[in-house]
């Protein structure tokens, strides 16, 4: 699996969204960040006034301008259209804008004074990663951001500062995750509810029958004598023997009754060998409608969770500042329209253009599991019959050309399950902790809100 896809803990906490950092990806806000790293507060605020723009807020040293937000107003309104996303209104979409802006800020000062730090050979590889977006050289793309009026070395800095944002983000959201052996329980019982698993027990058992409507007087001599049996097994004696001289049940395999499910065994069963280890007696002597009844739990087997595995194939695009999601959109569409007319194959697209891990494979994931990939990325799946393609499914991640090579039932092992869990629980608790994190930023931070000129 990939990196950019799993669940495993690094990606995880790498790409964990509150519900506000969710819904702007929703929206495809994936524009860079503009103008993070002006030599001073002073010089940015003249460059406002002379191009007519103004300042909307102050973030501790920093400025957000009408500009910034207008771009990215623009920018979320021309990927809606495209994708059929509805919006809020113009003003509260403008008002999320600008509070997005004023997140990043603040984190952005948090990463610089927490020590973070990106290297020149980093922002190399970005850059490099934008002209192949573009499908251009790093020269052709230098070229093009000048003939465009854009600095080339504040186009470095907004690199740096997107992946400053998103290094600080895995770090402090990775440390303040936690997950207990109890919630991985709670999490494994929650599932073999939701798919009737249910563990296995083999009870062995010596019955004294009651006949129905028997006198009061057999049914104490029967008790007692199971008191008395319940002591001799106290006191040393073979369950087995003890079966072969008194039980009136079956009296195979030391009475054995099989490994069965908790669901096909009687309540009563269940909830007397629950606590017991493998090979105790329970302490009570049970009564039911066929008589009176001592157990032995001889095995106890967890059910194995079953589960159905997908594997699946795709190509990835990310959006860039020169590259936007409508374009990727449509030029997945026309790699889909290939492979489907026989004129390309999907592997060999994959190896030419994903910028995923798993391009070198032909863009195959693998058999996964659910929980595995990002939700948009299985909703798409589970529309599919095996060898469909799914239309561009804009995730966190960029665009992505997803097609379900085949299907499967698979059981999972105990280590394979509790993986499993952990990584659902992560994603679960990801959510919270970024929020937690971005909220102490923010009332940590100096934000200052401007009116428009003239208000």
């Amino acid at each position: 699996m990939t990196e950019l896809l799993t669940l495993s803990p690094d990606a995880r906490a790498a790409h964990s969204a509150s519900t506000t950092w969710r819904h702007r990806q929703a929206l495809a806000v994936v524009l860079l960040a503009a103008s993070l790293l002006l030599p001073s507060l002073e010089a940015l605020a003249q460059s406002a006034r002379r191009s007519g723009d103004y300042i909307v807020a102050v973030v501790n040293q920093e400025l957000v301008t009408n500009s910034e937000v207008q771009q990215r107003l623009q920018r979320a309104e021309q990927d809606a259209a495209s994708s059929n996303t509805r919006l809020p209104d113009r003003d509260t979409l403008m008002r999320e804008l600008l509070d997005q802006l004023i997140d990043e800020r603040a984190q952005l000062g948090a990463a610089r004074d927490g020590g973070v730090r990106v290297d020149e050979a980093e922002i190399d590889r970005a850059v490099s990663n934008v002209a192949a977006q573009n499908q251009i050289t790093v020269a052709q793309l230098r070229e093009r951001l000048r003939s465009e009026g854009l600095d080339y070395v504040r186009f470095r800095n907004t690199l740096r500062d997107q992946i400053l944002l998103e290094r600080i983000r895995e770090r402090e959201v990775q440390s303040r995750i936690r997950i207990t052996d109890a919630d991985i329980e709670g999490w494994l019982t929650q599932q073999r509810e939701k798919n009737g698993a249910a563990t296995e027990y083999n009870i062995a058992q010596i019955l004294l029958s009651v006949p129905e409507n028997a006198a009061p007087a057999i049914a104490t001599q029967r008790r007692q004598q199971g008191v008395a049996l319940l002591q001799r097994l106290r006191s040393g004696e073979d369950f087995a023997a003890l079966v072969r001289e008194a039980s009136d049940g079956s009296k195979e395999r030391g009475g054995e009754l099989g490994l069965r499910r908790a669901d096909k065994l009687p309540d009563l069963f269940v909830e007397a060998v629950g606590p017991l280890r493998v090979g105790e007696v329970a302490p009570q002597v049970l009564r039911s409608g066929a008589g009176f009844h001592l157990l032995k739990l001889i095995d106890r087997r967890e059910a194995a969770l079953t589960v159905q595995q997908q594997r699946a194939r795709h190509i990835l695009l990310r959006p860039g500042p020169k590259l936007t999601q409508e374009t990727i959109v449509r030029r997945l569409s026309g790699y889909k329209r290939q492979i489907e007319a026989g004129t390309a194959k999907f592997e060999d697209l994959a190896r030419q253009h994903s910028e995923d891990g798993s391009a070198a494979n032909g863009g195959d994931l693998g058999w996964a599991s659910p929980g595995q990939f990002v939700p948009e990325f299985e909703q798409a799946l589970s529309m599919l019959r095996p060898g469909a393609i799914a239309a561009p499914v804009v995730s966190r991640f960029g665009v992505h050309l997803i097609q379900l090579l085949e299907r499967r039932e698979q059981r999972l092992d105990a280590r394979e399950q509790r993986e499993m869990a952990r990584a659902a629980l992560r994603e679960q608790k990801a959510d919270d902790a970024y929020t937690d994190w971005a909220r102490e930023v923010r009332a940590r931070a100096y934000v200052e809100l401007r009116d428009p000129p003239g208000q």
